[in-house]
């Protein structure tokens, strides 16, 4: 069991791995050690989200997750495979971590008497400045 928030609690089941060659410089490491870790999470058939979370899951994950509802997260940043493994379910459990933190709703508010009145009192003063700038005029 992997303890996401006190709420929210993920099977180990639910969460597939494959381990694959990671690309870029290693030397022979790279060539003959499959040390990459793709990890597979059915986000969208996993009984532990919750409808809300799952949509703000959606929006967070962006193009890691498939029109499915998998999240797909590939973690190649180390050369040994379990810090590999460790880094991608880090990973994951961020996600689904912001993804639990609701959005706090705005309240909309009016403005004060007093910042209208600075606020008109600013335009009177500007309205001044660009009234003097004009030409000169003839009356003599």
């Amino acid at each position: 069991m992997i303890h996401v928030t006190p709420s929210i609690v993920l099977d180990e089941a639910e969460i597939e791995e494959s381990f694959v060659r990671a690309s870029g410089p290693g030397g022979q490491n790279v060539n003959k050690v499959s040390t990459a870790v793709e990890l597979r999470f059915d986000a969208q058939r996993s009984p532990a989200l919750s409808e809300a979370v799952l949509g703000r899951l959606r929006t967070l994950a962006g193009r890691r997750m498939t029109s499915q509802g998998v999240i797909v997260i590939d973690a190649q940043r180390f050369r040994s495979r379990e810090q590999n493994r460790a880094d991608a379910l880090d990973r994951l459990v961020t996600l689904i971590r912001q993804a639990a933190i609701a959005p706090k709703l705005r309240r909309p508010t009016r403005p004060t008497l007093g910042s209208k009145k600075r606020r008109l009192e600013g335009k009177t003063i500007r309205s001044r400045v660009k009234e003097g700038r004009g030409r000169p005029s003839t009356d003599s």
